[in-house]
Formats: structure tokens, sequence, C-alpha cells
């Protein structure tokens, strides 16, 4: 008897998507050839087929679910220029900001240019051509120009003149050489007082002799400036016997500074002063005594030995200190 030929492995499928097998072709046709024990046998077998197909695909399918895929992550977006790190706002801001305060300062700066100027300008403007610091004839004070010498009216009329002008541009200089210029001022200093104020102080000549002259007597200084005429001799003026020309002006000149040299005590006491020549001086007081100066060189020496000759007193009628080292008297 012949055994019954072995059963064959039936194929296995595929697991479709869904996780099953399908039988193939080949078993699907072959399925109604086979008798009834062939038929359950193979039954039996696909049966067997099917739950390992289905045990393997659940197989092969278990370690997916027991490691489940990481979620996918989402694209960054392009980093804009405001959110990139590397790229810093705060800078542009402080950018903004100092471009905001130098134009602040800039305009700060010529406002405050624009207001300097417009004060600096109605300050000028006051000071200089408005009457608000004009001087004032009520306001001229003039001072040292009561010497008998000086015309001190006419002074005054000069510094009245310039009423109405405003102080700072009063012409000092010029009000102050026209009164140098009249007679018996020997200099002249002008000082403003504001607001509306001027000080005049008069520097007069002081005459220190008089000289005939056609029968008046002409008043000098110490300089040989002519301070005037006069019919008499003022009182306490010596009388210089010195002509007034030309060829006698060095003797006049010695003479005059022999004249000015002596203390107010002694040159009260001179009665007359003569001079031939610029080295041959000799002055006679009014009691009689003739002192020879010789030239004006070392006059302080020379007035120190006769004070110091008149206080040992003596029978002394001339004193003569041409050489005040060697001193004679007789």
């Amino acid at each position: 008897m012949r055994p019954p030929p072995r059963p064959r492995a039936p194929e296995r499928s595929r697991p479709d998507p869904a996780g099953t097998s399908a039988p193939s072709a080949g078993a699907r046709g072959r399925a109604p050839q086979r008798s009834g024990s062939r038929a359950r046998a193979g039954d039996g077998a696909r049966s067997s087929g099917s739950a390992r197909s289905s045990d393997s695909a659940r197989s092969a399918a278990s370690p997916a679910r027991a490691r489940p895929s990481a979620p996918a992550r989402a694209p960054r977006p392009a980093p804009s220029p405001a959110a990139d790190p590397r790229v810093s706002t705060t800078m542009a801001e402080r950018r903004a900001e100092r471009s905001a305060m130098r134009r602040h300062r800039s305009w700060r700066t010529v406002l405050v240019v624009v207001l300097v100027l417009l004060l600096a300008g109605g300050a000028g403007w006051v000071v200089g051509w408005s009457d608000l610091l004009a001087l004032e004839a009520g306001e001229v004070a003039v001072t040292g120009a009561d010497s008998s010498v000086v015309d001190g009216e006419r002074v005054h009329e000069i510094a009245v003149a310039a009423a109405g002008t405003p102080l700072a541009r009063l012409d000092a200089s010029g009000m102050a050489e026209e009164i140098r210029g009249l007679r018996g001022v020997k200099d002249v200093a002008l000082e403003r007082s504001w607001p509306h104020g001027l000080q005049v102080s008069v520097v007069a000549r002081e005459p220190v002799a008089a000289v005939p002259d056609d029968g008046d007597f002409v008043l000098l200084d110490d300089e040989g400036v002519r301070l005037g005429r006069r019919g008499a001799v003022p009182e306490g003026l010596p009388v210089v016997s010195v002509p007034l020309e030309q060829e006698s002006v060095r003797a006049l000149r010695a003479a005059l500074a022999v004249v000015a040299a002596l203390p107010p005590g002694l040159a009260a006491r001179v009665e007359t002063v003569s001079a031939r020549t610029q080295d041959d001086v000799e002055t006679v007081l009014r009691d009689g005594l003739s002192v020879r100066w010789g030239g004006a060189e070392r006059l302080p020496l020379k007035v120190e030995v006769v004070r110091t000759l008149r206080q040992v007193g003596g029978d002394v009628a001339v004193i003569d200190v041409s050489s005040p080292e060697l001193p004679v008297t007789r």
C-alpha cells in the first residue's frame, strides 16, 4: 500500500497593511482538487500557517508599539534681525538718542549764542548810544583850578561842552589835551564818574620867580614857562634879575632850578636871584645874606650845607657852596 503523499507546506503570505495574510494564488487554485482528508489536512496546515503568520506579523509590529517614535520637530523659523541676539537693538536706540542729543545741543548752543549777541548788542547800545549813561553838566567837578595862574572857568567850559555825550564815547584824550593847552595848566587827569559824572583834576603850574620886563613882572615856574604878567611882584616870590632873551636861557633855567630846590622856609626869605652864567647863580636873602650856589648840580647837598651854616650863626655875609664839600663863608 503506497503511503499518502506528504502535504505541501503552505506558502506564507505577505502581511497586508491591515496585518492579515491572504492565501497565495496557487493555494487558492489547488484547494478544490484536494480530497477531503487532504483538504482538512491542508485546512489545518493553512490554519497553523495563518496563525504563525499572524504571530510573526504581531511580533514584527510589537517593537514599533513598544518603542514609540519621537515626535517630529517643527522647523525653526529664520531669525529676524530684531530677534537675532548678535544684533543689539539697544545700540541702535543709543545711536538714535545720541543723534537727538546732538541736535538738541546744537539748537541750544545756537539759542545761547543768539541770546548772548542780543544782550551784548543791547548793552552796547545802552552804554554807547543811549542817553541813559550820558554826561550831565551838573555832574562835572573841577579840582586844582583855583590857582591864580589857571582859568578855572575855562576848564569847566571845556568839560561841560561834552554834556549829552555817553561817557563810554567821551573823547577824554582830546579834552585833556585842550585843557593842557590853557595857560598855567601843567597836567590834567579825567575820570568818569558813572553813571553821569566827570571828575577833572588839574595840576597847576606854580610860579617860583618874577622877572622884570618893560616895567612889569613876568611870572615863571621852575621850567621857565610864563604864567602871566603882573604890575607888581606877588608876595613871597623872589625877583630873578636875568634877561628873558634867548642868549640868557641857560642862566635863567639854572637860577629857576636853584629857587625851586629851596625849602619853603628858605625860599620865602629870598629877595633876589641873579645869574651871569649857568654856573654863577647867587641869591640874596631879605636879611642881606648872600649865598653863592654855583651851578644847578648837587642842589640837595648844597641846600643842606647852607641850612647847617645858618644854624651855626655868626657874623656871616656870604656863604659860598659852589663846592659843597669845602664851603666858604665870609
